[in-house]
């Protein structure tokens, strides 16, 4: 009786409520995720091979530079056997054959400090699994190495300074742009925004201007955007759609 004795113009408007709130319902759960995780592969062989491989220099020179031998001489010579030097590339003489070419993988094992290398590393070990789950090891060293040489031309394009380059942040920026692009292929496939993908893009861009502030300048910028360029179009050729794995 109470339910019949409510006046029609009241009951229309809650039962428009009441519709308009299912609609919203609807639109809702139509809309993917706002936090998109990507499958990822805990300590791959080929992921810790690298990162080891890439500690070793470093280490190495850490502990002769820490001994009665002194290690300066030594850090000096890798650095031109196995930088990146933009001056080779217009009129220097080799030091050996083919280092023209080899220095754009070589100056992925090298680094300036402890610092520099732990950081570089921690990003390789939390983005390599990434990349192992969705392409393998093979795809996987081969995106690193890919990279690596798109950091040394975004350095040899973008750059004129004659001083070494050093370091993997090339190929840890080609890691970022692969993974960007695949959580932009998920995005798009369960319909989510990509207003958190885009911030995590500006974050990348503005924690390059920090640290190029804070390092007087020293930050390759050039080489994490090469990397990351290199990444991103090995990702889209490589894994066009959500179901290529290789």
């Amino acid at each position: 009786m109470t339910e019949k004795s409510r006046p029609p113009a009241r009951s229309g408007g809650r039962h428009a409520r009441g519709l308009h709130g299912v609609d919203e319902s609807v639109t809702s759960s139509r809309m993917g995720p706002q936090h998109i995780p990507l499958p990822t592969r805990a300590n791959a062989p080929a992921v810790i091979w690298v990162v080891g491989l890439t500690c070793l220099p470093e280490i190495l020179l850490t502990l002769f530079e820490s001994s009665l031998f002194g290690g300066g001489e030594l850090r000096r010579q890798m650095l031109l056997h196995g930088a990146f030097w933009n001056g080779l590339l217009s009129g220097w003489q080799p030091i050996y054959p083919f280092q023209r070419e080899t220095m754009f993988l070589t100056y992925a094992f090298l680094h300036g400090g402890l610092l520099h290398l732990i950081g570089n590393m921690i990003a390789v070990l939390a983005l390599g699994g990434i990349a192992v789950a969705r392409v393998g090891q093979k795809g996987f060293l081969l995106l690193y190495a890919l990279s690596a040489i798109g950091g040394g031309a975004g350095f040899a394009l973008l750059s004129g300074s004659e001083a070494p380059m050093v370091g993997a942040s090339g190929a840890v920026f080609g890691l970022i742009g692969a993974w960007k692009f695949w959580e932009w292929q998920l995005r798009q496939h369960l319909r989510s925004s990509m207003r958190p993908l885009w911030r995590s893009l500006l974050g990348l861009v503005l924690l390059n201007l920090i640290l190029w502030l804070a390092l007087s300048g020293l930050v390759a910028w050039e080489a994490h955007l090469g990397g990351f360029v290199a990444g991103v179009l090995f990702a889209a050729i490589v894994t066009p759609t959500l179901r290529y794995r290789v």
